[in-house]
């Protein structure tokens, strides 16, 4: 993708604070991170979401992030680490590049939980929503 901001760091185009880089990957720190060591990481290949990205890229970029979670981890001792990886713009999803976030989390960093937002759903609904989901057969 021509436009595709994430497809003209990988270019060169334009710079960033790289981490790491593979033929498959390549991983770059956040411009307005929520902590010390928030790192996106990103496939060389341009898709759009989860639901656009080869299986293979994406395995790829999982072994990749538990390797930078895993450094982060190590270097910074964070309490915690968030990984986040947003699809669709309802979602969340600013830049059509698939992206994982990588955000550690320490004493004083923000993390917006959701539990206030969750819902009760009947055992009846369960039950409908988990037949109309199974890909148990």
């Amino acid at each position: 993708m021509n436009d595709c901001i994430f497809c003209k760091i990988v270019r060169g185009e334009i710079p960033c604070h790289k981490i790491y880089e593979d033929e498959k990957a390549i991983a770059f720190l956040d411009i307005s991170p929520l902590s010390k060591g928030h790192t996106l990481v990103i496939p060389k290949e341009h898709s759009e979401n989860i639901f656009d990205i080869t299986e293979e890229d994406l395995c790829h970029i999982m072994k990749v992030i538990k390797k930078i979670s895993s450094k982060i981890m190590n270097t910074y001792t964070p309490e915690g680490i968030v990984i986040r990886q947003n699809n669709g713009e309802k979602a969340g999803q600013s830049v059509f590049h698939t992206h994982f976030h990588i955000k550690p989390v320490f004493n004083g960093t923000t993390v917006v939980s959701e539990i206030e937002h969750r819902k009760e759903i009947s055992k009846e609904d369960m039950k409908v929503i988990c037949e109309e989901l199974s890909m148990l057969d």
